[in-house]
């Protein structure tokens, strides 16, 4: 027979629960995480947690980005939605809310928000963004390096920079790996990830002179599955640029292990694949990004590989 013992202080606690008193459930959270969940709260009970509710004044450190009205489109005519990665809103830092709103505060933009009459910060970021993320300059697009790239020319790196997740705009190219600097070794390239915390861009040029590549959601690691988003595309530029973004068949985004790093996958085959020496490589088409092979020929030599994070 099974036996319960209660202590002095459960039976007081017990009785206290049965006064009809209201539950009250404490618990911790570090502290650089407290604005996260109470943008959390503010979105789950705007009555109770909203701006000026209960004497709540101060300036939140955060800011909800609502997404562009291209989405809010989509939504309401019933598309369906293919990354499960979508949501309405999005919760970033008020230091990273302005520092993508400056991105935008440019000299190229000037006549456009002026036709647009836009004369605020505010008004930047609300219904006009879409219209100014079309109708951006080439200067515009131009990103920050740390280094001069051996692979890309300045117009191929405006191509990538428009095609880049939203989050890294604004922020310069880190050259973060190299075959010319770091050896042709898959050990060097994951010690070269180690503290990234930002999507990466990975350039390839083949002993053909073909250059394509991928950019990961994530930096590269040791897995011993697929990882990543629905951020993750393949690219090239043979013969002309082109971008295959995730089509929502499966989620084999990335997969890295000692012996190769690979992406995309279905049927068997990968959408580009990278054998441990950084050397021998081989492209096919995969479901995971609808692409077709990125080289000339589905096994290449790889010549020369850059990394570029965004930081």
């Amino acid at each position: 027979m099974k036996k319960t013992f209660v202590s002095n202080a459960s039976a007081s606690m017990q009785q206290y629960a049965q006064q009809g008193k209201k539950h009250e459930y404490w618990f911790s959270i570090p502290q650089e995480r407290s604005d996260h969940l109470y943008v959390f709260f503010i979105q789950w009970s705007p009555d109770m947690y909203g701006e000026g509710v209960r004497g709540v004044g101060r300036e939140p450190g955060f800011r909800v980005v609502k997404k562009n009205e291209e989405s809010e489109k989509a939504a309401a005519e019933d598309e369906p939605v293919t990354d499960i990665n979508v949501k309405e809103w999005e919760v970033v830092s008020l230091t990273e809310y302005h520092r993508r709103i400056d991105a935008l505060n440019s000299e190229d933009l000037r006549s456009l928000c002026k036709r647009l009459q836009i004369t605020t910060k505010e008004e930047v970021n609300s219904t006009h963004g879409s219209a100014i993320k079309t109708e951006l300059e080439p200067e515009t697009f131009k990103p920050n390096l740390s280094e001069p790239s051996d692979l890309l020319e300045a117009q191929q790196l405006e191509k990538l920079a428009r095609n880049l997740p939203p989050r890294t705009i604004g922020y310069p190219w880190k050259l973060a790996f190299g075959t010319s600097k770091h050896g042709m070794s898959i050990k060097s390239l994951y010690r070269a990830m180690q503290g990234q915390d930002t999507p990466v861009l990975m350039v390839i040029k083949d002993s053909d002179g073909q250059v394509f590549g991928a950019l990961a959601s994530e930096p590269f690691k040791v897995s011993d599955g697929f990882y990543g988003t629905g951020e993750t595309f393949l690219f090239t530029f043979n013969p002309e640029f082109e971008v295959f973004k995730w089509t929502g068949d499966n989620m084999f985004f990335i997969k890295g292990d000692m012996d190769s790093l690979a992406f995309g996958g279905g049927s068997g085959e990968f959408g580009l694949w990278l054998d441990g020496d950084l050397y021998h490589g081989r492209s096919h088409s995969c479901k995971t990004f609808g692409n077709p092979m990125l080289s000339k020929k589905e096994d290449f030599y790889v010549q020369d590989i850059e990394i570029w994070s965004f930081e």
